[in-house]
This record gives structure tokens, sequence and C-alpha cells, in this order.
């Protein structure tokens, strides 16, 4: 039986496995296949078949979606987000509802998984503006900054930061496909 392992050292494991680093891709996807096999037989009825289906699964999301990963950020969350999605998925391949047991470490842990996870998709949204209306942005409705205040901070004119949120919104709402 495998001792737990810190999120430190799963974490140094997958980004040198990310990097090319073979032995440690393996002795991390090894680690992450029995983190993945707990978090499945927790959340299906006891003795279910699919737990080895779903790690499997998950362990080829987590392979094909390493590049969308980053290294600032706890590596267990960006795991168990994919975890999530794939039972999300189990569940409506299977076509019905299933009540799972949740205690308050799970919702604790999901509200945390979350947030990390809401802010990656903001982050990787926002990187695809030009720099200033992602500034312009990020000061004004992550930060809760006013007009003036973001312009003081960015070095822009009060004019051109509200032109920047403005389109910077505009370009973000058609990324994700919301039509005005």
């Amino acid at each position: 039986m495998l001792r737990p392992v810190s999120e430190t050292k799963l974490k140094a494991l997958m980004v040198a496995g990310f990097a090319g680093d073979s032995r440690a891709y393996r002795a991390g996807l090894t680690l992450c296949a029995h983190r993945l096999r707990s978090f499945f037989k927790r959340r299906l009825p006891p003795g279910n078949a699919d737990v080895e289906d779903l790690v499997q699964e998950t362990l080829m999301a987590i392979h094909h979606k390493r590049a969308s990963y980053s290294p600032a950020l706890p590596f267990s969350a960006w795991l168990y987000g994919i975890a999530r999605y794939r039972l999300i998925d189990h569940f409506r391949r299977e076509g019905r509802k299933a009540t799972v047991p949740l205690d308050d470490t799970d919702l604790a842990e999901a509200a945390r998984d979350d947030e990390i996870l809401a802010r990656v998709d903001v982050d990787n949204l926002l990187a695809e503006l030009p720099s200033r209306e992602a500034q312009a942005i990020r000061l004004t409705r992550l930060d809760g900054l006013s007009t003036r205040e973001a312009a003081l901070r960015s070095g822009q004119s009060e004019p051109a930061v509200k032109v920047n949120v403005h389109r910077g919104l505009a370009r973000l709402m058609a990324q994700i496909g919301v039509k005005r």
C-alpha cells in the first residue's frame, strides 16, 4: 500500500514529469491513480466496477490536458477538477441521477478547488486579450478598484481605462460565445 504523499511532493513529480522526466512522470501518475481510486470509491456505490475505468480515463485526461496546468497553482486542485468532470460524464453516460454522500471536508475542498479552477480559467481568458485591456479588467472588475484608481495604477487615463474595459469585455464575450 502506498503511503500518503504531500501535495508538494506530488506537484514536484508531476511538474518534472510534464517537463520530460519519465521516471518522475510514472511515479506521479502512480500516486495520482492511488488518489483517484480513493476519490471515485467515495463517490460511487460500494463495489462499483467503474472505478478503475474512471481512474484510467482521468489519467488519460491529465496526460492530454497537461499543457493547461499552471505550476503556480496546487496540483491536487487541478487533478480533482479533472476527476470531477470525468465523474459527471460517467453519470451522464449512465443516464441516471446518483446521490453522492458528501462530508464537510469534501464541500470545503470542492469550493477551494472550484475557486482555483475558476481563477485559472479567468487568467487563461485574460491572457488572450491585449495587455492594456486585460490590465484594465483585472484592476476594475477583479481587484475592485475605481476607474480613477485603476488609471493611476496602470498609467492609463480614466477614459482609456473605461474604453479598455469595454473593449476587453466585448472580446471576452465573443471568445466564450455570449451574444449581446
